[in-house]
């Protein structure tokens, strides 16, 4: 393996945690773009340079053409669906505790809604791992009239035509009977994580 394919390596897992925890929604499609465009021009010079050396093909125009196609397919397939899916488990499994402060927060109204608009927004203040992508800001929801809430972290912001997923902690019991409904329809994307807290991938 030759210090240019390291150095893409470096280079794609840079992007990949960019893409996931801080390019804004409206940033992800045309970085995702350039990214495809550039690995596939990258795998077509390499399949150029190994039919010009077909009768001495070395070892390290194999693996870097394999991969370089790797790369290009787990940015393709689904922009991001499998890089996405492991950091998103990971991050889950990191930001567990901070999440479940701010929740705690939100319950004792320590944290509100902060934004001009009154639309559910909380900014939180910038902080590494970022909590929720996209911004960092959360959406509180308040039933009134039961006194029960619903806090959503964005997971991702979606882009175009494309789904916001979030990971959700409500104590409400109609959200929650919503969800397990959701998770029945299409576990693929909708899950339980524990109590009170789902992964739900919603379209506004």
């Amino acid at each position: 393996m030759t210090k240019k394919i390291v150095v893409l390596i470096i280079t794609w897992l840079v992007f990949v945690f960019a893409d996931y925890f801080y390019l804004p929604y409206f940033v992800q499609p045309f970085s995702w773009l350039i990214v495809c465009v550039t690995l596939l021009i990258l795998a077509v010079r390499q399949v150029i340079k190994l039919i010009k050396e077909k009768k001495n093909i070395k070892a390290n125009r194999i693996i870097n053409l394999s991969v370089t196609l790797s790369l290009f397919v787990l940015t393709f397939y689904n922009f991001n669906k499998i890089p996405n899916s492991i950091i998103e488990k990971i991050d889950w499994s990191i930001s567990y505790n901070k999440r479940n402060q701010i929740v705690k927060d939100v319950l004792t109204e320590k944290l509100k809604p902060n934004t001009k608009m009154n639309n559910g927004i909380c900014k939180l203040s910038f902080d590494f791992p970022i909590i929720s992508n996209g911004g960092n800001d959360i959406w509180i929801y308040q039933n009134k009239t039961e006194g029960t809430k619903t806090i959503k972290f964005w997971i991702s912001r979606g882009f175009f035509e494309s789904p916001q997923t979030y990971f959700i902690f409500t104590n409400d019991n109609e959200t929650q009977k919503q969800y397990e409904e959701l998770i029945k329809v299409k576990p693929v994307y909708n899950w339980k994580l524990e109590k009170n807290w789902y992964r739900i991938m919603e379209r506004d």
